[in-house]
C-alpha cells in the first residue's frame, strides 16, 4: 500500500523531544533557512514528519527500523529529533536498529567494516548490514513484525544506502514482514544521467540495471526494486510508502545533515555523480580535506597542467585516504557551478595528462563504479565526452520508461 494523496495538515509534534548530540555546522548547513524550504509556499515535509500516517502501524508491534544520523523529524525551531529516539520515547517496541555503510550514527569511513554493537543512548541492539553480512540473516530478524526504512539518499547507483533497501526488501519479503519507508527528496532527483549498469558487473555498488543518476527518491525505488522482480527468485516485498508532500523532482532540496562523512554540503552532493567515479581511480577526489567531492589529484599528475595542490591527511571519515600525507596536483572545484550532469571531462584531462596513465585506473574496482568495462576502455581510446555520452544514450532511453511507472512526484 502506498499514501500517493495528502491534504494540506498542519504537523502536531507528539513528539517527546530527545537531544541527537550536539549538532556542528560541519553536521547542519544553514539549518534554520533549510528546515523552511517551501515549494509553491508549501514546507516540504519528509515522510518520518508525517507520524500521523505511520504510527497506527506501528502499535502493538515488534518493530525493526533501518537508520542513520538523517533519520529524523525535523522541528519549526530548526533541531531535529532522531527516529528511533522518538520512538522509544513513544513507547513504541523497538527491538533493534540495521545500520547501513558508515553506521548508525554516520562516522565510519567508506568501505569501512562496521561491527555489531549497542547503542550507547538507548541501549538498543545495532544489526550492522556493513560488516559479515550486506542482507540480514532470520536469525537476525525474527521477532520482528515489521519494519521501518528511513536513510537520507543521493540519487547515485553507487551509493550503497539502495542496494541496503535492496536486502532488506528481499529478507523482509522471504519472512514475511511489511516494510513501512519513509521517503525523503533526492537532492539529484531531477534529472538522469551516466553508463547503465551491465548486470554481469553487478555488485553492492551497484545492483540493478539502471543508470548512474536514476532520478527517484528512494520510495520510488523501493517500488522499482519490486516491480521489476529484482528481488531473488521473483519475490515481492509487502511495502508502504509514506511520500514526501509538497515535493517534486524539479525541486532543488538542500540537505540540511550530511547523509555520509565525505559529503559535506550541496557542492559535494552535486559533484559527486562526476567526482564518485575517481573512487574507482588511483586519484583522490578530496578526501582527507575539508573539501570531500569538491577537489581531486594525485602526485602523479602534471603540475604544469594542473596547478592546485593539497597534502590529504587523516581526518573524519578518512582515517587513510589516498596520498595520505603526500602533495596532490588536482584542481579546485568547491566554487564552480555544478551542472545537473555526470561530466567526464575531469576523469579525462586527468588521464590525458597523467605523468604515468596506467597509474590512473584501478580496473576491477572503476568497473564497478561505472557499471560498465567500456568506459574506462573509451577514455583510453582517446574518445571525447561528447562521443562517450552518446553511448548511454540507448540505455538511458530505455530506463526512463521503466522509472515513468514507479514516479510519486510530478
Amino acid at each position: 500500500m502506498t499514501f500517493y494523496n495528502f491534504k494540506s495538515t498542519v504537523l502536531l509534534f507528539v513528539f517527546v523531544m530527545i537531544s541527537y548530540g550536539s549538532k556542528s555546522k560541519s553536521e547542519i548547513v544553514n539549518n534554520n533557512e533549510i528546515l523552511h524550504q517551501v515549494q509553491n509556499d508549501k514546507p516540504v515535509i519528509v515522510g518520518a514528519n508525517q507520524t500521523e500516517k505511520y504510527l497506527p502501524f506501528l502499535n502493538g508491534k515488534r518493530v525493526g527500523i533501518v537508520a542513520n544520523q538523517t533519520s529524523v523529524l525535523f522541528k519549526n525551531d530548526g533541531s531535529y529529533t532522531h527516529l528511533v529516539d522518538s520512538l522509544v520515547s513513544l513507547n513504541i517496541e523497538v527491538k533493534k536498529v540495521f545500520s547501513p555503510e558508515h553506521g548508525f550514527r554516520g562516522t565510519a569511513d567508506a568501505g569501512e567494516k562496521v561491527k555489531d554493537g549497542i547503542d550507547t543512548k538507548t541501549r538498543l541492539p545495532i544489526v550492522s548490514l556493513y560488516g559479515k553480512n550486506r542482507k540480514p540473516t532470520m536469525e537476525q530478524i525474527k521477532n520482528i513484525d515489521i519494519v521501518i526504512f528511513d536513510i537520507q539518499d543521493v540519487g547515485v547507483r553507487f551509493y550503497t544506502y539502495i542496494s541496503t533497501l535492496h536486502y532488506i526488501m528481499e529478507a523482509c519479503a522471504e519472512a514475511n514482514i511489511p516494510v513501512i519507508v519513509l521517503d525523503r527528496p533526492n537532492p539529484n532527483g531531477n534529472y538522469v544521467d551516466g553508463p547503465t549498469l551491465e548486470i554481469e558487473n553487478k555488485s553492492f555498488l551497484g545492483m540493478h540495471p539502471i543508470p548512474l543518476v536514476h532520478g527517484m527518491s528512494i520510495g520510488e525505488y523501493a517500488q522499482m526494486i519490486n516491480g521489476e522482480h529484482w528481488l531473488e527468485n521473483g519475490v515481492q516485498c509487502d511495502i508502504t510508502i509514506i511520500p514526501v508532500e509538497n515535493y517534486t523532482h524539479d525541486y532543488n532540496y538542500s540537505l540540511p545533515i550530511r547523509p555520509s562523512p565525505n559529503l559535506p554540503n550541496d557542492q559535494s552532493i552535486k559533484l559527486y555523480p562526476s567526482l564518485g567515479l575517481f573512487e574507482g581511480t588511483n586519484i583522490n577526489a578530496g578526501r582527507g580535506t575539508e573539501f570531500q567531492f569538491q577537489r581531486f589529484g594525485a602526485p602523479f599528475l602534471d603540475k604544469n597542467i594542473f596547478t592546485f595542490t593539497y597534502t590529504p591527511i587523516e581526518n573524519f571519515g578518512a582515517k587513510s585516504p589516498k596520498h595520505k600525507d603526500v602533495l596532490c596536483y588536482g584542481e579546485d572545484l568547491k566554487d564552480i557551478k555544478a551542472k545537473d550532469e555526470v561530466s567526464l571531462k575531469w576523469l579525462i584531462k586527468v588521464y590525458n595528462n597523467a605523468t604515468d596513465k596506467s597509474l590512473v585506473f584501478n580496473a576491477a574496482n572503476f568497473t564497478k563504479h561505472a557499471g560498465t568495462d567500456k568506459l574506462q576502455k573509451q577514455i583510453e581510446a582517446g574518445l571525447s565526452e561528447t562521443e562517450i555520452k552518446k553511448t548511454w544514450k540507448s540505455g538511458i532511453d530505455t530506463f526512463k520508461l521503466i522509472r515513468e511507472k514507479y514516479l510519486m512526484y510530478e
